[in-house]
């Protein structure tokens, strides 16, 4: 379905404990097209035995704009090494799917470390670049972000950003301030309304930004944010729709921009990810004509 030079894909995470084989049927079924799809669920795929040839067959001509995803791309020392060996692992996979991006993801994703942080300076878990000064991580994330994209560029890949808003580097500002320091063109960013919002930023922050930008759009809810360090599985736990973001405040936002792309429903409700998958895709295919409808 498209509308007005939008694009409607599932999101991986609406069928978050299916196969690829069904993301792929669910798509098709619905009448999407397109598929943000799950490196986990394609490499899934070929270990269970399926080939490269049957991974293209299964997929056919489906449009799969982007995979997700690389985590804690700062990772420095002896950490940098298993994020390029991670990377290029991922990139071979998006590549064998024929898909166009991946997208990468600040650190660190274990909200954990964020909270021992806060309280003691330090963690057990990993902790990415914590502690270090914002002009230290914004120069060697963007180092690793100009390296990241030239390994993708060699894959034909565009890499789409979506800083954590648990991360150092989160929010609109900081995240356009990253894609202008690596200087890359095959280097974009996600709108994540969930993100944004736990993040500080507005509709009206999205609203002023610059089209070319932008690479994607995950339309999702969120619960009450009174502030602090968001928790995610907490927050995200509710159906799309019945939180409290104003879903078409922040679609109107991204319109307003002028940008024509693909917009997926990104989910972590934990009801419905147990209920039937095509079910809950048809409601949300539902509720994003309606938004972009309007």
């Amino acid at each position: 379905m498209n509308i007005s030079g939008q694009t409607m894909a599932l999101h991986s995470t609406v069928s978050r404990h299916g196969t690829l084989a069904t993301d792929v049927d669910i798509t098709h079924r619905l009448g999407l097209q397109a598929l943000e799809a799950s490196g986990l669920k394609i490499a899934s795929y070929l270990d269970a035995g399926f080939t490269h040839a049957e991974l293209k067959n299964l997929l056919g001509d489906l449009d799969i704009p982007g995979v997700g995803y690389l985590a804690n791309i700062e990772r420095q020392g002896a950490e940098e090494h298993t994020l390029f060996a991670e990377a290029e692992a991922l990139f071979t996979l998006a590549q064998a799917a024929g898909a166009k991006g991946v997208q990468v993801l600040t650190g660190p994703i274990n909200v954990e470390a964020v909270r021992d942080f806060e309280r003691q300076g330090r963690s057990q878990h990993y902790a990415g670049l914590l502690g270090s000064d914002r002009r230290e991580q914004m120069l060697l994330t963007a180092n690793n972000l100009r390296r990241l994209a030239d390994l993708a560029q060699g894959f034909g890949l565009t890499l789409y950003l979506e800083a954590l808003s648990w991360t150092p580097l989160r929010g609109i500002d900081q995240q356009v301030e990253l894609l202008e320091r690596s200087e890359r063109d095959n280097l974009k960013m996600v709108i994540d309304f969930w993100h944004c919002h736990t993040s500080g930023d507005t509709p009206d922050d999205v609203a002023k930004m610059d089209k070319r930008h932008l690479y994607g759009v995950h339309v999702c809810d969120s619960l009450a944010f009174a502030g602090g360090i968001p928790d995610e599985v907490v927050l995200r736990d509710v159906p799309t729709g019945q939180g409290t973001l104003d879903l078409q405040a922040w679609t109107d936002a991204v319109l307003a921009t002028g940008y024509q792309g693909w917009w997926s429903c990104e989910l972590f409700c934990r009801r419905q990810q147990q209920q039937d998958s095509y079910a809950v895709a048809s409601e949300l295919k539902a509720m994003l004509e309606r938004l972009l409808s309007r």
